[in-house]
């Protein structure tokens, strides 16, 4: 049964902004100190719930040379953006599981600005981030289970996943639409199938969309009126590949008036267009379509357009004999 309608102000919804996070796989995280400042503060304004820096990588597999901070999400460098970061809105970072040294790298809550980690699994690596979620909630941090790349996964491996991850203490169950290859027939599906899990062991639902297929916002806000809380949106939909829901819609969209799109526009216009000329590049394409419709990975689509070829139906049979 659906949650709310177009109309009504659901008290339970949290915006969180991956600008840096997803947005940051677009230019290796090399974002202007000044771009994170205003995106801080003008998230705030527009009276978004969470925002993520970004991850935290390992520095014994990624080179800092190669990335920038926000790679790494260091405690000192949040600092420097939020202070004590005395406004209402959290600060979250994702831990890729296989990619992180959490053990090392994530201390206590009480000596961190962070509010939320993010755990990030395939699954395939489930006994490794229930131990990521036991040592961040033992070190104080709300968390969420981000699986990802389920339009690949069968029913019952997603519905087993989901047994094991209410078993710890994870507070949010994330629905990650990795290849964006879901519609919104299936969204709903989907969206119900985590809510079933998420009250059985008491814990919220998220959603991470992403645009191949010109969807993103679509199918987040289905998945609102299915009654998932949790709504992943970035500034312009700046993300790997298509890109994600963009904030400046969502936020519009939204009905509680604690939410304001003026500032992400602000941001737009401030900084996001001069990505945009400096020639970093995402959003919605003709390879994100084929790769989005054929529920494959995006890696074949960036390489094509660093590659700057144009042979689209070559491209699409490259898909499909991968597939």
């Amino acid at each position: 049964m659906s949650k709310g309608n177009l109309l009504s102000v659901r008290e339970d919804v949290r915006v969180v902004d991956a600008t840096l996070r997803d947005g940051g796989l677009c230019n290796d995280f090399f974002f202007a100190d000044d771009f994170v400042q205003d995106l801080y503060e003008n998230n705030v304004k527009a009276g978004v719930d969470y925002m993520e820096f970004g991850y935290k990588a390992s520095k014994q597999i990624f080179d800092p040379e190669k990335f920038g901070k926000w790679k790494f999400c260091d405690d000192e460098d949040i600092r420097a953006v939020v202070g004590e970061n005395n406004t209402p809105m959290k600060i979250a970072v994702m831990a890729d599981v296989g990619r992180c040294d959490y053990k090392k790298d994530i201390g206590p809550k009480s000596e961190s600005p962070v509010d939320l980690i993010r755990i990030a699994t395939y699954i395939h690596t489930i006994p490794a981030a229930c131990e990521i979620i036991e040592h961040c909630h033992k070190m104080g941090y709300e968390t969420s289970i981000n699986i990802m790349a389920v339009s690949k996964n069968r029913t019952e491996d997603i519905q087993a996943a989901l047994d094991i991850f209410g078993q710890t203490p994870v507070d949010t169950f994330y629905l990650v639409d990795s290849y964006g290859a879901f519609y919104p027939e299936e969204i709903r599906k989907m969206s119900k199938m985590y809510l079933e899990y998420a009250e059985k062991y008491g814990k919220s639902v998220g959603i991470h969309a992403h645009n191949n297929q010109s969807l993103a916002f679509a199918n987040t806000i289905d998945a609102l009126q299915e009654g998932v809380s949790y709504l992943d949106s970035t500034v312009m939909g700046m993300g790997r590949g298509a890109g994600n829901c963009q904030s400046e819609l969502l936020i519009g969209f939204l009905k509680n008036p604690k939410y304001n799109v003026e500032p992400i526009l602000a941001q737009i216009e401030t900084h996001m267009m001069k990505l945009v000329e400096d020639g970093v590049k995402w959003g919605f394409d003709i390879p994100y379509i084929i790769t989005g419709q054929m529920n494959s990975h995006p890696r074949s689509a960036i390489a094509f357009q660093k590659a700057n070829r144009k042979d689209y139906r070559t491209l699409r049979l490259e898909v499909f004999d991968m597939e």
